[in-house]
């Protein structure tokens, strides 16, 4: 069977519509759930972050115990002794469009048990060049109120000595000539220290609760599917109609149209009004 042009150019079209729609409902499923995802998230800050502090071991028994995913950001209390000599400065981590670091410090606990501390954020130079001035933590035995995160992946750039890429712990700790520490796989950040130190570090920012824009963009997305259906549908039935010659709209009477060659009904052709028409109908109204 052979498909006339109109019903190709129809068939196109709505293929061309079921195309755009799928692929509209896949990006608007991909919003939703970053969504869903984000939502997640700030739910959990919500709950965790001002939490009334536990002890480190009421969510880390031991440093071989994985932190629960439902208690990240929760604060815990440990006391132990800052290792200074095995600080490390975390890079490109600004605050505010303020380049600067990271101070990362492991605190060995008696046990030898270690957990790294995020003890906040030095500022640089605001061109990057110059050294950076890291105040010192306290001396001596120091009890630390931190929020729990789960180290970061392993980066795989390279940084000068000293510093790192991520948190993650066992990188931290070679940076820092500290490798045969026995660590904890989640790290702190600092909320507060007792003694405090001589001179404190910029607080590291809250994490932000904003949920974005991935639902309405999601509901972008399947606006624009059922567009796509309609609008593609609509071109489609037009060149079908166009073919057999139904008019698109009123101003053509059922009775009025008139059989094709081949039996299709279609509206009866008018005549262009020429130019010498339109010189005979002003002298026939003249003459009258």
């Amino acid at each position: 069977m052979t498909l006339s042009p109109a019903t190709r150019r129809a068939v196109g079209l709505v293929l061309l519509a079921v195309v755009l729609a799928t692929a509209c409902t896949f990006l608007g499923r991909w919003q939703w759930n970053r969504h869903v995802h984000r939502d997640a998230a700030i739910r959990l800050v919500q709950t965790n972050y001002d939490a009334d502090p536990v002890p480190l071991t009421d969510l880390l028994p031991t440093v071989d115990d994985a932190l629960d995913p439902a208690k990240v950001w929760h604060p815990v209390t440990v006391t132990g002794r800052y290792d200074a000599d095995g600080t490390v400065l975390l890079r490109n981590r600004p605050v505010n469009s303020q380049p600067g670091f990271h101070v990362l410090v492991p605190l060995v606990q008696d046990d030898g048990s270690t957990l790294v501390v995020d003890r906040g954020w030095v500022a640089w130079d605001a061109d990057a060049s110059g050294e950076v001035d890291v105040p010192a933590p306290p001396a001596g035995e120091v009890t630390v109120t931190a929020r729990l995160r789960p180290q970061e992946v392993a980066s795989t750039r390279s940084a000068p000595a000293g510093q790192v890429q991520a948190i993650n712990v066992d990188q931290v700790l070679a940076a820092g000539g500290d490798s045969e520490l026995d660590a904890y796989t989640a790290y702190g950040a600092l909320v507060s220290e007792s003694p405090t130190a001589a001179t404190a570090l910029g607080p590291l920012p809250t994490p932000s609760t904003d949920p974005g824009s991935h639902l309405s963009y999601a509901f972008q997305w399947w606006t624009f599917g059922i567009g796509a259906l309609v609008g593609f549908g609509w071109m489609a039935r037009r060149e079908i109609r166009d073919e057999r010659g139904i008019p698109r709209g009123p101003g053509v009477a059922l009775g009025d149209l008139i059989p094709d060659e081949q039996g299709n009904l279609r509206a009866p052709r008018t005549r262009r009004v020429s130019d010498e028409d339109t010189e005979d109908a002003l002298i026939d109204a003249q003459l009258r």
